[in-house]
C-alpha cells in the first residue's frame, strides 16, 4: 500500500543505471525521490529539506559512504539504508557506530530494498520513537526505552539504532529463546526470510560493545536468548 502523503527518500548514488533503476520502484510505491550523485550533493539537498530516509552508497566518487554517514548523523536525525557492492562490507557497514539503520548487498532485488524502506520508516515514526519510558535491567546494565540510553553502571555505551533494538527485544523477552528470524522480523521488520547474518553481525557488535555486562547467550542451531542476571543466579 502507497504512503498516504508523499515522504520523500534521498538516493545517494553515483551509478546512474542503479539510481534510476531505485527511483523507479520507489516512485511505484508511491515516494517522492531526490537523488544526489556524490556526498557533496546530497549535503546540499539535506541543507534545503530533510527526506523521510537516505539511501546511501557505500563507494563515491568524492567521500567514503560510512564517513558521508557519520557527517549526516552529526547534523540530521534521518534513518540510512546503506548500499554496498562487496560482501566483504558487510562487517565494516554494520559495525554502525555511524548509525546506519540497515544495510543491502548489490544486487539486490528491488521489492526487498522497497520492503525495506517501509520497515525503517514504520519505525522511525513518533509513534515508534516515543516508547513508555520503561527502563528494563540486567545486573549493572540498564536500558532506557525513553532516552535511548545504554548505561553499564555509571557509564553510557554507545549504541547503533539497531543494536539498541535488538537488545532492547531480547531483554524484553529474558530467558526466551527467539530465532535469527524471529530477531530480523521484530526488529527489522522483515516479513519474509531476510539475511540472517545481520542479526549475527549486531550481535557481536553488542557483545563486544557491552562486555562482560552483555546479557546475549547463542543457542546454537537456533538464536539468541538473556541469560539469568548474576544477582538472580546468586540470589
Amino acid at each position: 500500500m502507497p504512503p498516504t502523503t508523499s515522504q520523500t527518500i534521498l538516493v545517494v548514488e553515483d551509478e546512474a543505471s542503479i539510481a534510476s533503476f531505485v527511483s523507479l520502484y520507489l516512485k511505484n510505491a508511491g515516494y517522492a525521490v531526490e537523488t544526489a550523485a556524490n556526498g557533496a550533493e546530497a549535503l546540499q539537498r539535506l541543507g534545503a529539506a530533510t527526506p523521510a530516509l537516505i539511501i546511501l552508497d557505500l563507494m563515491l566518487p568524492d567521500v567514503d559512504g560510512v564517513e558521508l554517514c557519520r557527517r549526516v548523523r552529526q547534523r540530521w536525525d534521518v534513518p540510512i539504508l546503506m548500499l554496498t557492492a562487496r560482501d566483504e562490507d558487510v562487517d565494516k557497514i554494520i559495525g554502525l557506530e555511524v548509525g546506519a539503520d540497515d544495510y543491502m548487498t548489490k544486487p539486490f532485488n528491488p521489492r526487498e530494498l522497497v520492503a525495506r524502506v517501509k520497515s525503517i520508516l514504520r519505525r522511525a515514526t513518533p509513534e515508534r520513537r516515543e516508547r513508555e519510558s520503561d527502563v528494563l535491567r540486567h545486573g549493572e546494565l540498564a536500558v532506557d526505552a525513553g532516552r535511548r540510553e545504554v548505561r553499564v553502571g555509571d557509564d553510557e555505551v554507545q549504541l547503533a539504532p539497531k543494536e539498541f533494538d535488538l537488545l532492547w527485544e531480547l531483554l524484553d523477552h529474558k530467558g526466551l529463546v527467539l530465532t535469527r528470524d524471529q530477531l530480523l522480523e521484530r526488529v527489522w521488520g522483515y516479513t519474509f526470510a531476510g539475511d540472517t547474518r545481520t542479526v549475527d553481525v549486531h550481535v557481536r557488535q553488542l557483545r563486544r560493545k557491552l562486555g562482560d555486562a552483555s546479557p546475549i547467550v547463542t543457542v546454537w542451531g537456533v538464536g539468541y536468548k538473556v541469560a539469568p542476571s548474576r544477582d538472580a543466579v546468586n540470589a
